[in-house]
């Protein structure tokens, strides 16, 4: 059961540089996997749901990986969570490692991506010891407090990258609204968190329930979930 939470949203204070270095980490995973989206995939016939694609492996190994993620994530009824129970994933794979923040801060993180018609969601886990309490406070004005399934969370939007591909060259710009959810990895939110994200590929703002629907079926699935 998802409880919305009402409080008093704090402005970002000094602490706006730590949650742009992190966003900026996931705009930059967002590029890359846009960018993959035009490439083949290894998926079977056109008409078969993707199977998640094997990663590379980089992650610390007391970690959950991004093929884990990517299991979790791409379950069968994905599309009827997402209000799309005609569609089917077309894209699926999953990656993880360590990413360097502000040139110093090596933070490790797994995530897993999944593609429809209608929509791609994003699943991830991020073990940068940021609490959800701590990313409301950075959020500032922009935070909704939630409770989900007895843990924090905190929704907020940010904007996509959209791709552009001409004859010789290629250029970004911002894309369509996405919505994120991020969850506390236990419900004392002791650091870590899962993030799920949903965004529509006509540009349009996706649907809050859906994404809730989704994170509520799948996080519990997740190694490194609690119980709340």
């Amino acid at each position: 059961m998802t409880d919305s939470a009402t409080g008093s949203k704090k402005g970002a204070g000094a602490g706006a540089q730590a949650v742009s270095a992190v966003m900026m980490v996931a705009l930059v995973a967002a590029g890359i996997w846009l960018l993959a989206q035009v490439l083949p995939q290894g998926s079977g016939a056109a008409s078969e749901p993707a199977t998640c694609s094997k990663e590379d492996n980089r992650r610390p190994a007391k970690h959950v990986s991004g093929t884990r993620l990517c299991e979790a994530l791409n379950r069968k009824d994905l599309p009827a969570l997402l209000g799309t129970p005609d569609e089917h994933a077309e894209t699926a794979s999953g990656s993880g490692g360590y990413f360097t923040v502000a040139g110093e801060t090596r933070i490790a993180g797994s995530e897993a991506n999944v593609t429809l018609t209608s929509y791609s969601v994003k699943l991830s886990a991020g073990y940068d010891r940021l609490s959800v309490a701590d990313w409301t406070d950075l959020l500032g004005t922009s935070a909704e407090p939630r409770t989900i399934l007895g843990h924090p969370a905190v929704l907020y939007s940010d904007r996509t990258i959209a791709i552009t591909f001409g004859s010789d060259t290629s250029d970004t710009g911002p894309g369509g609204i996405a919505r994120r959810l991020v969850v506390a990895q236990d419900a004392k939110d002791g650091g870590g968190a899962f993030e799920v994200a949903i965004w529509r590929q006509d540009d349009v703002t996706p649907d809050d329930a859906a994404l809730l629907r989704v994170a509520e079926a799948v996080l519990p699935t997740v190694p490194g979930w609690t119980n709340g």
